[in-house]
């Protein structure tokens, strides 16, 4: 793979590049996460590869690539593509111990091929494969987990393809470094005593869930106070937080613990004339939601059937995000 803009592109200038990195940065290559700096291969540079005592990897701990998949909810049902495989560990482990299929990529060709024959001695062959691939160019769309150990300015340039590309509801979960604005909905901190950097012998683990576009404006119909009402919903959207508010009949509701997780939405309205609480839950569905409301006043309850349209279609802010450049690397001495 030939060096990415930012980076030097002559065999010359790429060798001075990589002997002056080896003495000021160490090069992750996890086992969840190929080596990579902004996104440039140490390994498959136009220089002639370099062998493992030069680029050294870290595997991630099997302690964390099993909390990572645990986090992810990692199940039979499920298609695990990993982002920098290293030695497979967290595909097989996933076909192993949770029935799991999947593939990985990475751009060592040794590594690509180290993976494959674990994969066929632990007897997952045709549930766990490796390529050796750019993971710019892997199509993510089968995924229903994402796995990543990349350095912490990949997985901004990585953020927006998988905000764009994978499917509401997909699960991605990474290792060390999270993914800037875009809030976790889980995070923790464990022990990783096998880790082979570090002082602390400690790992992060961060999980998302790719949010739908809820963004825009939406409408639908209620009976309030014994007579039909039109509920016309605005929403705003940054990453999976939403916000807005409802008029109804002339007057303003504000949302309050509104929460979306993939394509579920929930949310609450208070009514302060009549003293009634709404609290809708639904699932988007194309230009739809469709899901239930739960009317809440003093003298009764009851549950009814919530169908809302899509009248206005928005972006949520995140999209609008200016796409990250790939910058040089301060290199701290």
């Amino acid at each position: 793979m030939a060096p990415r803009p930012g980076f030097p592109v002559t065999a010359r200038e790429s060798q001075e590049w990589v002997d002056s990195m080896k003495s000021t940065f160490t090069v992750l290559r996890g086992a969840v996460g190929v080596v990579v700096m902004a996104g440039f291969s140490l390994v498959n540079a136009t220089v002639a590869a370099q062998d493992f005592g030069d680029t050294p990897y870290v595997q991630t701990p099997q302690n964390v690539v099993e909390r990572m998949l645990q986090v992810a909810r990692v199940g039979p049902a499920d298609y695990v593509i990993d982002l920098g495989s290293g030695d497979g560990r967290m595909v097989i482990t996933a076909a192993q111990k949770y029935g799991a299929r999947g593939f990985g990529v990475d751009l060592d060709r040794r590594l690509v091929e180290l993976a494959n024959k674990r994969a066929a001695s632990a007897g997952v062959g045709d549930r766990a494969a490796f390529y050796e691939r750019d993971l710019y160019e892997t199509d993510l769309t089968d995924a229903s987990v994402v796995t990543i150990y990349l350095l912490p300015e990949v997985n901004l340039m990585v953020r927006p393809r998988l905000l764009a590309t994978l499917k509401p509801g997909t699960r991605v979960v990474t290792h060390d470094y999270d993914m800037g604005e875009w809030r976790p909905d889980e995070q923790m901190v464990m022990d990783a005593p096998d880790k082979p950097v570090g002082r602390d012998k400690k790992s992060k683990v961060y999980y998302w869930v790719v949010p739908a576009n809820a963004a825009g404006k939406w409408r639908w119909e209620l009976t309030v106070a014994g007579k039909p009402a039109v509920f016309d919903l605005s929403l705003a959207q940054n990453f999976q937080d939403i916000s807005g508010s409802v008029r109804v009949e002339g007057g303003d509701w504000r949302l309050e613990n509104a929460r979306l997780q993939g394509e579920e939405i929930s949310f609450m309205l208070n009514d302060a004339g009549s003293k009634t609480r709404y609290e809708f839950s639904g699932h988007l569905a194309g230009q739809g939601i469709v899901g239930s409301v739960r009317v809440s006043s003093a003298s009764a309850q009851r549950q009814l059937e919530w169908n809302a349209v899509r009248t206005e279609l928005a972006l949520p802010a995140h999209a609008l995000l200016k796409k990250p450049t790939l910058q040089e690397l301060q290199l701290v001495q």
